[in-house]
């Protein structure tokens, strides 16, 4: 089952016509992360303790519909894709049923300011989503 967060549409993220600019995409899906990795055992707090620091490498943003003003958008966070030293989690950004856009970001694994591989438990955590 996805991890999940949620939130009302508010003003400050809108442009004048109402739309959600498109930047706070992102936002979101930062704030999913958290949730996501949290869901996996994998609190961010525990995971800098131990010097792993999973850094955005790249994202994509896909739309489909816009999110309004007064909406409620929810953000669904899965395991797309896992490698050596990254990870893709897709972020689906909906209201309601309607899906609004997909947001992909690759993180990569960085210990003492390297890429480095997945620990072994992390990896089993991340690739069992």
């Amino acid at each position: 089952m996805p991890a999940e967060w949620s939130a009302p549409v508010r003003y400050v993220e809108c442009d004048q016509q109402g739309v959600v600019f498109n930047a706070h995409y992102l936002v979101w899906a930062d704030e999913t992360s958290n949730v996501w990795w949290a869901s996996l055992g994998l609190p961010w707090d525990e995971l800098v303790d131990r010097g792993i620091a999973p850094v955005v490498k790249a994202s994509t943003l896909e739309w489909s519909s816009s999110a309004r003003f007064g909406d409620t958008v929810t953000v669904d966070a899965e395991t797309d894709a896992v490698g050596r030293t990254s990870a893709t989690v897709r972020y689906t950004v909906r209201v309601g049923e309607r899906t609004c856009c997909v947001v992909r970001n690759t993180y990569v694994c960085v210990a003492d300011g390297r890429s480095t591989p997945w620990p072994d438990d992390v990896r089993v955590r991340i690739t069992a989503d």
